[in-house]
């Protein structure tokens, strides 16, 4: 027996004058400091002042949250008492409202225990929005929390399907003033979602269809919304693609390269998408020896390869690597520039980390402490993975 969770979803042109009619009296907007500077977080207010809500507002989210503003945002959520939590921008301040709005409705919770065994008993006090304001982790659609314990650099892997949104509002003006590198960042950050999420062995029937079709909407528009930032259509369909991957991986799950991309992030403070994309062909070319078969099936419906088995995967990792190439961003960790010193020195951490996260779970090959070990440094150098 599977379960498919998901928010309801307002979409297209325009979807931010859904709040106009919200009911409620008071919202906790959950943002950084850069979205309130740029101006959206005005842009929501407005509509939540047309509801007749009272708005307040939490700007300290950091890149890679920490459990410590989480828990100072539950503290000015018990403040304020909001009925309505929004989390506004991309998946770091989403993340830590889904993470806020846990510690104000159960505070007696540790953070480090939020896991989807059990009740949370949510929805007393609030419920959730979520606006992404960045086309690529999928957070909106998602129960994933993802936090940082600042002492141990470590990421962890949180959330219980109770913390998914009520409502995601998926507006592609919200997306329009990503600069190319965030765009092309987040971009790759959505391939990998449905990418994993269509060839974990968690995958469904209900699950696939959403993944391949954000795979092929990923390849189409990323270039030109990555080249030209006012192309709406591309806007448009990355923000949708962005959000059909996250609900494909968010009721699959995700597998190798982000349990790889958590390690890095949280050892060299890379960004999630970066990380994650760069991993991707390497794990790619580590299974394809023994579990090709959802890999060539990806590169013949991509139209990459005739071929089929260990052939077609490995051409799909390349063509990976291409996309990644044409919207600059990095295909080994020395691209980064991360010294080999100091990645040399993180090897073990970065090993033990990608091994006990979760995302590992449900990789369709299963690596020992050696050959992670030896994946990290292959894709230091660069190296096809051939073993």
């Amino acid at each position: 027996m599977w379960n498919f969770v998901s928010p309801r979803i307002v979409f297209g042109e325009s979807a931010l004058d859904a709040l106009d009619e919200l009911q409620g009296q008071r919202a906790l907007i959950v943002t950084d400091i850069t979205i309130v500077r740029i101006g959206v977080v005005e842009k929501v207010k407005t509509h939540l002042q047309k509801a007749g809500i009272e708005v307040h507002i939490f700007d300290k989210v950091e890149p890679d949250p920490s459990v410590q503003t989480a828990r100072q945002g539950a503290e000015m959520a018990q403040d304020v008492q909001p009925d309505w939590i929004i989390g506004l921008g991309g998946g770091s301040p989403i993340d830590a409202a889904k993470a806020i709005w846990i510690l104000y409705e159960r505070p007696d919770i540790e953070p480090a225990a939020i896991g989807p065994v059990g009740e949370l008993g949510l929805r007393k006090k609030a419920r959730l929005i979520t606006i992404p304001t960045t086309s690529g982790t999928g957070a909106e659609v998602t129960w994933g929390i993802v936090l940082t314990d600042t002492a141990e650099k470590r990421k962890m892997g949180l959330g219980h399907p109770e913390n998914i949104a009520d409502i995601a509002i998926v507006d592609p003006e919200m997306a329009s003033g990503m600069p190319p590198r965030l765009t092309a960042d987040t971009g790759l950050d959505a391939l990998v979602h449905a990418v994993e999420g269509y060839t974990c062995t968690w995958h469904t029937d209900l699950t696939d269809g959403l993944c391949l079709h954000a795979i092929r909407l990923v390849f189409e528009y990323l270039p030109r919304a990555v080249e030209d930032g006012q192309d709406m259509e591309a806007r448009e369909k990355m923000h949708n693609a962005a959000t059909c991957a996250g609900l494909g991986f968010g009721n699959a799950m995700a597998s190798m390269a982000h349990a790889m991309g958590h390690s890095l992030g949280g050892a060299f403070h890379v960004p999630h998408g970066r990380a994650v994309a760069l991993f991707l062909p390497y794990s790619i070319e580590f299974f394809a020896p023994q579990a090709p078969e959802r890999f060539a099936e990806l590169a013949n419906f991509l139209g990459f390869s005739n071929d089929g088995g260990e052939k077609a995967a490995r051409a799909l990792a390349n063509h990976i690597r291409d996309l990644c190439r044409k919207v600059g961003n990095p295909t080994n960790v020395a691209e980064v520039g991360i010294a080999r010193k100091a990645y040399e020195e993180q090897l073990d951490k970065l090993v033990d980390d990608a091994l006990n996260d979760t995302q590992m779970v449900t990789a369709i090959r299963t690596p020992s402490v050696e050959e992670t070990r030896r994946l990290f440094l292959y894709a230091y150098d660069g190296r096809a993975v051939d073993f």
